[in-house]
């Protein structure tokens, strides 16, 4: 990427693993809390990082950035999760320069999401993007990536109908509670944990199962009742969990601990009890299901339920990729252009010496000088030039680098790069 004029790295990575190939315990040994993301942004910073974006859900943990070796990368992640490089190699993927930036428009625009059209990510993306820029990691060409890739989501979203329906987590969660038990409405439903998941959960619950029984526990008690108030639910508190979790027929787990927060030595009541745990990492123990009235359903089979709205949201495919090619296509011309802004700067740079020179002369020479008026010319003429060359350059017929070596030598620009 240095021929860029962009980074002091040759390359520009995308590192990670996702659901694909690697299951809710892998995925939950290399989640980034927002803790942990600080700790991996502070030490790329420490290892002259030029420029990353970090993001971890509960079906992926990417990093993309600059460096001389996708190992560096790699490194920052394992250093700062519970996954190690040897479990990394066995599920990860590696893509570098144009197939990672391909990648992150695959990604944020739903393309690559675990329900197809699942939008989720690209809210992460921009969180990610505004992180790094605040602590100086986020380089001209990754600010400019991150918003082509809010631009091709936008446009997919409002194109194409590749997100219309209730599919996502949150309502596959609830669709399999109709699914699965009679006479919902009459059931105890506690949901245990309320970050965006958990909203997006108790939103459907409300809408869908027509419960009046319906109760929240967040360890933050005042983010629960903010929702609660809003639907006219139960709120209770931390402490009254394993009370609640007893009278209760149906547990939603959705809290954002790296452990376990719910095993079986709190659950004491011998009636059914059906729990699903929508956490990366788990958050729910397996040994939940060594209890016979317990059954345990978790994230990773919600999202393999498939319906009719899946299938009409596939035929938006291929609609969606032609505006990604549309968006990419317009990134990769600015990439271009990056090639020779710095020679069309110094060509500038040159040409305005060679006006000052001349005006200095004439001043001197003429009496009746306008200095206002031969100003006003000389520039209009730099810039006639500077932009016939930026068109000549941006020409697909033409030699870039082979051109930019004639300006450079012409002009006496500067020293050949022409191996950089």
């Amino acid at each position: 990427m240095q021929k860029y004029n962009i980074s002091r790295s040759n390359y520009f990575y995308s590192i990670g693993l996702s659901y694909k190939k690697a299951d809710a315990e892998i995925r939950g040994r290399f989640s980034l809390d927002e803790d942990s993301k600080l700790a991996l942004i502070n030490q790329a910073k420490e290892n002259d990082i030029e420029s990353l974006v970090v993001t971890s859900t509960c079906n992926r943990t990417e990093i993309y950035g600059f460096a001389q070796h996708p190992f560096q990368l790699i490194q920052l992640l394992c250093d700062n999760t519970r996954g190690t490089v040897e479990e990394f190699q066995k599920v990860a993927y590696v893509y570098k320069n144009k197939e990672a930036i391909a990648h992150m428009f695959r990604v944020g625009s739903g393309l690559d999401s675990q329900i197809l059209g699942d939008f989720e990510i690209i809210s992460q993306l921009k969180k990610s993007a505004k992180l790094s820029r605040k602590f100086g990691l986020l380089n001209p060409f990754s600010e400019r990536l991150v918003n082509a890739v809010i631009q091709a989501s936008k446009r997919i979203k409002t194109e194409t109908d590749i997100s219309s329906g209730a599919t996502s987590v949150s309502f596959a969660s609830v669709q399999y509670i109709l699914n699965t038990i009679e006479g919902v409405s009459n059931k105890n439903i506690l949901l245990f944990g309320t970050g965006k998941i958990g909203r997006n959960t108790c939103e459907n619950l409300v809408k869908h199962t027509k419960n009046e029984h319906i109760t929240l526990i967040n360890r933050t008690k005042n983010k629960a009742e903010q929702i609660a108030g809003k639907f006219n639910l139960v709120v209770k508190d931390y402490a009254n969990l394993q009370e609640e979790i007893n009278t209760t027929d149906i547990l939603i787990v959705a809290t954002g601990a790296q452990r376990p927060t719910i095993d079986k030595h709190i659950i004491q009541s011998t009636n059914p009890l059906l729990i699903l745990d929508l956490s990366i990492p788990k958050n729910v123990d397996e040994n939940v299901s060594e209890l016979e009235n317990v059954s345990l359903v978790h994230l990773d089979h919600l999202s393999k339920m498939t319906d009719q709205t899946l299938e009409e949201r596939k035929k938006h495919i291929p609609l969606a990729e032609s505006i990604i090619e549309d968006v990419n296509t317009e990134f990769n011309e600015w990439l271009e252009t990056r090639k020779f802004a710095p020679t069309i700067k110094a060509l500038k740079h040159k040409l305005n010496d060679f006006k000052v020179a001349e005006l200095d002369t004439q001043r001197k020479k003429l009496s009746d000088f306008n200095e206002q008026q031969a100003e006003i010319i000389s520039n209009n003429i730099i810039q006639k030039i500077t932009n016939h060359f930026a068109h000549h350059l941006k020409d697909d017929n033409i030699s870039t680098d082979e051109s930019l070596e004639l300006i450079k030598k012409v002009f006496q620009l500067e020293p050949s790069t022409k191996n950089v």
